[in-house]
């Protein structure tokens, strides 16, 4: 019941110097508010960027350079590397290209052709072709030819041949078409397998699946394959994959450093931050250790009354503490208000692409400030506060 009773006459007596608890409020939100909105704007800021480039599957793309030599037990340990979200195996590029139309209309698209399988980051949900007569479509693609998911179209392979240009046909039906942002070039997505068929074509070789001759039969086993498609799990797993080639001197593209600038960017908001917020707290904490010693001074014979009604030193200091706390806890409040706002205005302003935000904060970070503010007033008053030790209950026998 005592920590109850002392809890109470320190709220009555809090209560009753209100003009000077709002002061002792009003300098803790000084503090406090614009912290919340320093953090808000890096949390939003360097969030917001990091979660574009995570979303976008092109930063997180390794591109080979210059002709190689991949097997395809290479490229499928490549796939099973903790560092790799997909990887797959690429035939030559002037060879991955298809003339699409449809049936009853005369114009034609031409296509890149790229090799997908479940996984690929750029289908982004839609359904996987599988086989020689599925394929997924870009956006642009689709837009030219007017077709879209469940349409048919005619693809055409076309070759020289003893300086003869021929060419064969195959029926595509199309899966889905994806968003402009997915893939902004005109592209087909489909199997390894159709992508195989038209380099083994292009290159005389026959494609018995599709029924279509050639000089020689293809070599499954004895497959080279000079780039794949790879796409690292992760911003932070690019720089590994990026050393893993530099090592073995296999030249690759990647974004490796436009995630460092972000993740550099970050570092030095953290920096600034933590200074501000230690020179800030440092000034808070003195601010209401300064206010524990005041208000000890200031109630000298309310306290030593205290003490004469037989109450110790231990519960002469939950009183101080106790009246800090409160302050601490309308400051918290306040301050989360006020930074509502400000966050409010500041994506207003700011803000153009849906989703991202210019300040931010998550409901454990009001946490975690709610904390650090009652932490801070807790130790400052203790501090301030330790003079109630030498408080006299004859003081307070005098005062009566």
């Amino acid at each position: 019941m005592r920590p109850l009773l002392i809890a109470s006459l320190a709220w009555q007596d809090y209560r009753s110097d209100a003009r000077l608890s709002a002061c002792s409020v009003l300098a803790l939100v000084a503090v406090i508010a614009p912290l919340l909105v320093l953090f808000g704007l890096k949390f939003g800021l360097v969030g917001s960027l990091t979660e574009r480039l995570q979303r976008d599957p092109g930063v997180r793309e390794i591109i080979p350079l210059g002709g190689g030599r991949f097997d395809a037990a290479f490229i499928a340990n490549l796939a099973t590397r903790e560092e790799v979200a997909f990887a797959i195996a690429r035939t030559r590029q002037i060879a991955a290209t298809a003339e699409l139309r449809l049936p009853a209309q005369g114009r034609a698209v031409t296509v890149e052709m790229l090799p997908t399988a479940d996984g690929d980051p750029l289908l982004q949900g839609a359904p996987v072709p599988t086989g020689l007569q599925q394929a997924v479509l870009s956006f642009t693609a689709a837009e030219k030819l007017g077709v879209k998911a469940g349409d048919s179209l005619l693809a055409s392979f076309s070759r020289q041949q003893a300086g003869q240009l021929q060419w064969r046909q195959s029926e595509l039906q199309v899966l889905a078409v994806l968003p402009l942002a997915a893939f902004e070039r005109d592209g087909l997505f489909a199997s390894l397998t159709l992508l195989e068929a038209a380099e083994d074509y292009r290159d005389g070789r026959a494609v018995p699946a599709l029924d279509w001759a050639g000089e020689r039969e293809a070599n499954a086993t004895q497959r080279v394959y000079p780039a794949f498609r790879l796409y690292a799990r992760s911003l932070n797993d690019v720089e590994p994959l990026r050393q893993y080639f530099a090592e073995r001197k296999w030249l690759v593209s990647t974004q490796a450093a436009q995630i460092a600038q972000v993740q550099s960017l970050s570092r030095n908001l953290d920096l600034v931050f933590w200074i501000i917020a230690a020179l800030a707290v440092a000034g808070a904490t003195a601010a209401i250790g300064a206010g524990a010693v005041a208000a000890v001074e200031r109630k000298q014979r309310e306290l030593a009354v205290l003490r004469l009604l037989g109450f110790g030193t231990g519960a002469l200091l939950l009183f101080v503490v106790l009246q800090a706390l409160y302050s601490g806890v309308f400051a918290a409040a306040l301050g989360g208000l006020l930074y509502a706002l400000a966050e409010l205005g500041l994506n207003r302003m700011f803000t153009q692409v849906p989703g991202e935000y210019a300040s931010h904060l998550l409901p454990l970070h009001y946490l975690v400030a709610l904390l650090a503010v009652l932490s801070a007033s807790t130790l400052a008053a203790a501090l301030g506060g330790w003079r109630v030790a030498r408080i006299d209950a004859c003081e307070g026998i005098r005062d009566v």
